[in-house]
Formats: C-alpha cells, sequence, structure tokens
C-alpha cells in the first residue's frame, strides 16, 4: 500500500461510500474484526479531514470501537461485495470474519488494514454522539431507519492517514 494525501484522492466520495462500501477494522483479542459499514460521512471538520461513521450498540463491534482509539475504514471494488455483504451478516464474537473471506492485514500507523482493500484511512476517534429520538426533525426518517428504536453511536474520527492499494 502507498501512502497518499486524503486531499488527493481522485474518487467521488458518495459513490465511494454509498458503491463501493466500507469495513470498518478494529483490533479484537489477538485478531482484527472487520465489519461492513455504508453509514458514513466524510469531510472537514474541527479543522481536520474526518469520517463519521455509525455503530449499533447490539453490534460486535460496539465494544471494540468503544475501547479503542485507532482503527481503520477500507473501501473495496465492486468484485468484493459477496465478501462485504458476509462481513455485514455475521458476528465477529462467533468467527474470525477476515479470515473466513480471506483477507489479511497488516499494521499501518498502529491500527490493523485489510491488505485486499483498494483505500483503506487510519482513523483516531475524536468525539462521539448517541443518536436518540430527540435528534429526530424529520420523524419520517427516524420512522424508516429505526422502527425498532434500535439508534447508532456516531463516532467522529480524524483521517490520520490515507493508503491506496495499487495492486
Amino acid at each position: 500500500m502507498k501512502r497518499i494525501e486524503i486531499e488527493k484522492l481522485d474518487r467521488n466520495l458518495i459513490s465511494l461510500i454509498h458503491n463501493d462500501w466500507a469495513v470498518l477494522t478494529v483490533p479484537d483479542e489477538g485478531k482484527v474484526n472487520g465489519m461492513t459499514v455504508n453509514w458514513v460521512q466524510m469531510g472537514w471538520l474541527w479543522n481536520k479531514a474526518v469520517v463519521t461513521v455509525y455503530v449499533r450498540p447490539q453490534r460486535h463491534t460496539y465494544p471494540l470501537i468503544e475501547r479503542e482509539n485507532c482503527f481503520s475504514l477500507a473501501f473495496f471494488d465492486n468484485d468484493q461485495r459477496e465478501k462485504l455483504a458476509y462481513l455485514g451478516k455475521a458476528s465477529g464474537k462467533d468467527v474470525d470474519k477476515l479470515a473466513h473471506v480471506g483477507y489479511t492485514t497488516t499494521l499501518l500507523d498502529g491500527a490493523p488494514c485489510i491488505d485486499q482493500a483498494r483505500l483503506v484511512l487510519v482513523l483516531k476517534k475524536l468525539a462521539t454522539m448517541e443518536i436518540s429520538d430527540a435528534e429526530f426533525i424529520d420523524k419520517t426518517v427516524e420512522n424508516a431507519s429505526y422502527p425498532n428504536r434500535d439508534y447508532h453511536k456516531a463516532y467522529t474520527c480524524e483521517i490520520l492517514a490515507a493508503y491506496l492499494n495499487e495492486a
């Protein structure tokens, strides 16, 4: 992987998030846990390049991301959809999901990163926000996204480094 400046990324961010999907990668007691995420925001906040990811408390990844300050977000080519779907459905408490789909990891800047990813962002947690009923102005969004009221927690993270896989 080649380290790049995030400002030089020549990909459409909406397409990157919505179409290419992403995997949140966090240390997990001697192994690495990966969870597919599709609710992601990228931008500029607090004079930093940031990413906000959303994780529900019932996910195995939740206590891991609560504990860790550094982790990564990996983006893949479309031919990886089947593997990414598995990473979003299976629980990391029951199986080593990354090994199951044939992914390997490398530690980059203190965070586990998936070697097979097209783009990896190394992240440092800056702030969290509990989403609740009180935050919704448009209740149709809340009702469509949270019919069971199982709200996500938002993690706003600084992008410490970006790596592009040129293989």
